[in-house]
This record gives C-alpha cells, structure tokens and sequence, in this order.
C-alpha cells in the first residue's frame, strides 16, 4: 500500500485508498511508525508521499531524506507550530519505508509568472487535493480549499497554472489576509504579523450571521477569477467548511459544484505516491519527479 500524509492546520491526515486515519497535531508530538496499523491492519507499506508545511525551499518531488530543513526556507512566518507535524515528517523519513516530499508552490515552482508576485501561492497538501480531484473531473479544474484558510488553485491541461494563498485574498475561518488595521497593530507592536495572521479569519473578525456568507462570497470571487484562464473549468470546494457555504457559492458561481471532504488531500497523495513508485511517472500536475 502507499500512504498520503497530509500535514493540514489541525490534524495530521493518513489515507490510502478508502482507508483514513487522523491524529490532531498536539498529539502528533508522540507519533510512532506503529500507530498506522490503525490504517493499514498490518499490511506492508510500500511508500509514503509525505506534506510539510509550507514546502518552499524546493519544486520538485523528491527523495524526503534529501531534503534540507524538511524543504523549509523557515519556521518562521504565517501558521502555527505545534511539533506534531515535525515529528511525523521525522518518524516517516527515517523509517527505511521509500519518501516523496511534495514541494508546495512558490516563486521557485513551475507556475504561471504572474501568479509569482506573491511568494507563496498554496502549501504541499494543495498539490495532493488537486491530483485528487482532477482524477474525478478531468485535467482543468479550479479547486478551492475552505477550512481554517481558504486557497484556490487552477488546473488547466493537467498542468497546476497558479493560485491564491491564505495570506493574499480569501479569507478562511481562523486565518486571513492582513488588512489596515491588522498592518497598524503590527506597526505599534502590538501583535507579530504571524499573531494577526492567525486572527485574520471571519471567526473573529465578522459577527456570527456574516461568517459564513462572506467566506462563500470570497471563495466565489477567487474561483470566479481564475475562471478568467479557464473559463468553462469545472469547480471543487474540499475542507472542513465546503459544505458550509457550497449551496451559496453555487449560487454566486451559476454552477453546480464538487463538494468533497477532509480526506481529499491525504487520497491524493496516496494517488501521488502509487504513480510515482508503481508507474514511474516523471510529472506530477507539471511538477517535475526526481528520484
């Protein structure tokens, strides 16, 4: 079997195939190798695709064990840290099981160079979400990601061609783009920017009747725009909060949508992770694999 781990903001997620396994990141500090007999039943693994963090500090799928700082330019900056996913990242490496680390996208990726005004387009796990769905809608897609962050990506040819980043335009439930008010605070010294970041989300910036209708409006706007470059792509809402706000996003969006689960990214990586060690494929959604 080939496992996908997702390194997601609350939990870290295992999944392969229709089996899934959750452990939430403060427990994760104690991760054993032999906590995944809950998923695989004593089954052999046979390789491991594996998310963290932000994955910034390489653009191709590779060896996890050749990676330096687990593929981070820093521990520094937007999310918070809890240990959990630093010590699956390091049971995993070190198991003697065969690791692909998945890059995240940033100004080091393939991507289209416009997106590239912004550093940070999406995380790892966003890359295992998007093989995931386009597996069940086809080669061009929009994918939007609603849960503690809100990301959006497009899919065009079977080529991932950019997106939105938590800290650029939506905002999710918990975490958010920084505005005026958040930037003033910083200035004062008030709060670190990582400290607004992680207050940012409707949860604490709008009363309770507004939360839901604005992260449906701006999850709509991101996918509406990136229909722009695509504009018959199919859409997808996946994370925590999808179900949410999907009736009101297809609404504002005109479309019928695919409204998957927490599960989605953890599947995809599984998929990543079968592809590359079985089929020796050389791509992954225009990502380069170097073994």
């Amino acid at each position: 079997m080939f496992i996908g781990i997702d390194h997601g903001t609350t939990a870290m997620r295992f999944a392969w195939e229709d089996k899934v396994y959750k452990i939430p990141r403060a427990e994760a500090v104690s991760f054993q190798l032999s906590d995944l007999t809950n998923l695989t039943g004593g089954e052999e693994i046979e390789g491991f695709a594996i998310t963290y963090s932000m994955g910034d500090n390489f653009s191709e799928i590779v060896p996890a064990i050749t990676l330096e700082n687990r593929g981070l330019v820093s521990r520094e900056g937007a999310g918070e840290h809890t240990g959990g996913g630093t010590r699956v990242f390091d049971v995993i490496r070190d198991s003697g099981i065969p690791v692909i680390a998945i890059p995240g996208l940033h100004r080091g990726s393939d991507t289209d160079p416009r997106f590239k005004v912004y550093s940070h387009q999406a995380s790892p796990e966003k890359v295992g979400l998007a093989y995931e769905v386009v597996f069940r809608l086809g080669p061009t897609c929009i994918i939007s990601d609603i849960s503690s962050n809100t990301v959006t990506l497009l899919v065009k040819d079977n080529r991932i061609v950019g997106g939105f980043d938590a800290c650029v335009f939506a905002p999710g439930w918990i975490h958010g783009a920084l505005d005026l008010d958040a930037i003033r605070a910083i200035d004062a010294g008030q709060v670190s920017a990582n400290e607004a970041f992680l207050h940012a989300g409707v949860k604490d910036t709008l009363p309770e009747p507004y939360r839901n209708s604005a992260l449906a409006m701006f999850a709509a706007m991101e996918c509406a725009s990136l229909r722009l470059l695509a504009p018959d792509a199919p859409v997808a809402l996946c994370g925590s909060r999808a179900m949410s706000v999907s009736e009101e996003i297809a609404r504002l969006l005109s479309t019928k949508l695919l409204v998957s689960d927490e599960w989605t990214a953890a599947r995809g990586l599984s998929r990543i992770a079968k592809d590359v060690f079985s089929k020796k494929v050389s791509h992954i959604l225009g990502i380069r694999v170097r073994l």
